[in-house]
This record gives C-alpha cells, structure tokens and sequence, in this order.
C-alpha cells in the first residue's frame, strides 16, 4: 500500500457562464492500512498534520468553500468483514467552516475499507450545483478495497456531462502502481511528508490562482525536448529571484506545469551554457501560458589519460562560460565555441556543437620539462611554431636552481643567461623536444 493524492476537476457545464465560486472537497482515506507506519509517524498522522496545516491556505480567501468527506473512518475492518459503505460527509460546504473541518480532520481514527469508488460517486452530489468550480482531492494510501471500480464510475461521470480531470500524486510508488489511475487521469509521485506537502500545495496553489505555465525549451527542430536546466524568473526590470525550478518532462513527455502568480512580469534566466535571457513575459490570468524558449544542445566531451582544464568560449568572444576538465562532458547550446587549453604553452582549438550529438575533443597528454642550473639564470621559453616564428611560454624563475614544467609536445628552446653576467654576449640557447608522456632533463 502507498500514498498519494488524486484531484477531480469538475468544471462548468455552461461555459458561458461566469465562474463566482470555487468549491474543494476533501476526500480523506481513514481506512485500516492508513495505521502503517510512514518515517517516524502513522500515515494517516502524517497526512492529518499536512492537511490540517494546508486548511490555513484557505482562511481569507474570497469566493472559496471547503467541505470534507471521510471513508474507512467508521466500521472496523475483520478477516471476514468490510464495510463498503463506510464513507460520509462529515462537514458540508459552507463559508467559514476551516475550524470545524480542522476539528473534525484531528479526531479522525482509521478503522475500516478503503471504498474509493463509492467515495467518488457519492462526492457527486455533496456539491449544491455544477454553475461553481468543484474540484475534490482525494487522500489514500491504497488501491480500492471493495468491489466497485474507480474507472467505472469515472467514465459514468463523464457519461453525465461532468468532466473528471484528476492529478494523483503517490508517496514512493512505483509506476505500475500509480498507473492504476491512468482510466482516471493524470497522475505524480512524491517520496515523503516533505514531498507531499509541497506537493499538495502546489496542487491548491493551482486551484486557487488557476493561472499555470509551461516552458518550452525548444531543440532545433522546435520540439521541447531539452530540459535538466535550472529556470529563474525575477521579477521583470529587477532583481527580485521570484522561483526557481529545475525544468522537468512529465510522465507525458511535456514540459512540467508550473504555478506562477500572474500580477508580475517576468524576466527568465535559462541556465544553459550560454545562459538564455528573455525579458518582460506577461502571463494571462485565469488560463494555461506556454513560455517558448529557444533552447537546442549538444554534448561536449574532452578525453586524454592527463588531466587537464580547458576553457570554453562563444566564438569570437572572451568570456569564459566553462572551465571543463578532461574525461568530462557537459551540455552546450548549438553553436561555434573556442577552445583554450590551460596548459603550457596555451592551445586553441573551434568547435562545433550540434543537436543531441556529442563532439569529443582528444588532449594529447603532456610530457615534462626538467631545468636544472649551478647559477641562478635570467631568460625565457619559447615553443617553436615553424617558419622562423617563435612563441613565448613562460619565464625562468631565476631564484630556482631545479624547476619542473608540464608542456605540451613540441620543440622549444630556453634563451638564458646567468644573472650576474653583466654583458648580453653571454646569452645562451638551447633547443629541446617535449613528446607525450615523457621527461626530458636539460642543464643550463
């Protein structure tokens, strides 16, 4: 048995009528199994806890009534006896009764069966009419124990004209468990108390503000497949961080639906590498806005037996947008980006990322540069480039008498002198190769 929540929208008949009221009926499971432990508490304690705390989330709020259902609350459950019937409306709809739903919510001791469709047929008619927003939350921790069938009754409600669009969210199930639900609607899971409280705040934060979005990270084929990227939405113009979400694919390969106070406009940071801005996004009240984001990614891995950091720049430019190690790959938006590698000498490379491709670059492992020396000496390293063209690399520290360098494979030379030589007739060169892996020692 596990836990988890199921919502039933039953919207207008009339769509041309106004909405004025919004009526939310709990269904609370308070059936036997709702005794098992859950951490460190019952599940129905747990759950008591939660939705006694959610019930604040209503007080003062206009055009809003709440009643609550219970089964399993009444008639002991025996190896021989269930009583199906064992569900009521223990506090109807009306303005002002949080109190007394709370009270009664407190009381509660878990007995019976868990009779979730005659639960649902009987939620039918605990709301006055169908001209209002009615929508029921359901809370159990199991499967239907009796011998009616959720689905069928379901489909019975639509059959009447009342459209069922529920949400369930369960507590460590896994999918072919939640997947029960699926005759009825959608469906999500949460792990734990934490999870199931912010999850069912999300669900009445929606109800109440009913203004919703979903942000399309678009590939290059505009489809919004990308995702695993953290969303910021500041307050449009300043620097007020109003939410931060980490941009998820729904069990229906969608972008995750999100729950956004539509009284601001907003400025959305996309942390991609680059980052993607999109400035003054006003959200319409009351419906379901769709964010579009240009978003297209490839994957940039660097692989070599040393390790080794290299930079990662937009083409042409010279902010640094990731310092990436060897044997690592990270996630880039399509493009052309310049490569740095920090080693010595310093070496560049242009790439390209394309969609959903990796592009690998190979780092050649550097070999070592052994400098030893009587005297102290004054002087450079420079890598030759060919053509008569010579590099610079690094400078001698000339209070060293043995220093070691990691350098690329190439071939070199060391201008010196000793530093207390007082004419330049004594400058010194000396010619060396570095290959891959190996250790040179050169006396000066």
């Amino acid at each position: 048995m596990r836990y988890f929540i199921l919502v039933l929208f039953f919207p207008l008949l009339c769509a041309a009528q106004q909405e004025k009221t919004t009526r939310i009926l709990f269904i609370l499971d308070a059936s036997n199994s709702m005794n098992s432990s859950w951490g460190k508490q019952t599940r129905l304690v747990g759950a008591k806890e939660v939705l006694i705390q959610a019930m604040e989330m209503f007080k003062e709020v206009p055009n809003t009534e709440i009643a609550l259902r219970v089964y399993g609350h009444q008639v002991p459950i025996t190896n021989d006896i269930q009583d199906c019937n064992d569900t009521k409306l223990e506090v109807p709809f009306s303005i002002g009764n949080i109190d007394v739903i709370k009270n009664k919510i407190h009381g509660l001791i878990a007995k019976g069966a868990t009779p979730i469709a005659r639960s649902l047929e009987a939620a039918a008619g605990d709301f006055p009419d169908t001209l209002s927003r009615n929508v029921i939350i359901l809370i159990t921790d199991g499967l239907e124990s009796c011998d009616n069938n959720p689905c069928v009754i379901a489909k019975k409600l639509r059959e009447k004209g009342i459209k069922v669009t529920p949400f369930v969210i369960g507590l460590g199930m896994d999918l072919s468990y939640l997947e029960n639900f699926a005759c009825i609607g959608s469906y999500s899971d949460a792990e734990d108390k934490d999870s199931f409280k912010s999850v069912l705040t999300t669900i009445i934060d929606k109800i109440l503000t009913r203004t919703t979005v979903q942000i399309n990270l678009n590939d290059s084929f505009k489809k919004p497949t990308e995702t695993n990227v953290t969303l910021f939405l500041y307050e449009a113009g300043t620097e007020n961080l109003k939410y931060t979400f980490t941009h998820t694919i729904n069990r229906y390969n969608n972008p995750d639906t999100l729950v956004v106070d539509p009284n601001f406009k907003y400025d959305l940071i996309v942390n991609t590498l680059p980052k993607i801005e999109k400035k003054q996004i006003s959200l319409i009240r009351n419906t379901h806005n769709t964010i579009q984001v240009d978003a297209p990614q490839g994957f940039l891995k660097f692989s070599g037996t040393a390790t080794a950091a290299i930079r990662v720049m937009e083409k042409a430019k010279y902010e640094t947008i990731n310092v990436q190690l060897t044997n690592s790959q990270d996630k880039y938006l399509v493009g052309f980006y310049d490569l740095e590698l920090l080693t010595l000498p310093r070496t560049y490379q242009r790439i390209e990322i394309s969609q959903s491709k990796t592009t690998t670059v190979t780092i050649t492992s550097p070999g070592t540069l052994e400098l030893k020396s009587i005297k102290n000496n004054v002087g450079q390293v420079f890598i030759d480039k060919g053509n008569g063209l010579f590099e610079w690399v690094f400078n001698l520290d000339e209070k060293l008498l043995s220093s070691k360098y990691v350098l690329q494979p190439g071939n070199y030379k060391v201008v010196y002198r000793q530093k207390d030589q007082k004419s330049t007739g004594y400058t010194v060169e000396k010619k060396f190769k570095i290959e891959s892996t190996k250790k040179i020692l050169l006396t000066l």
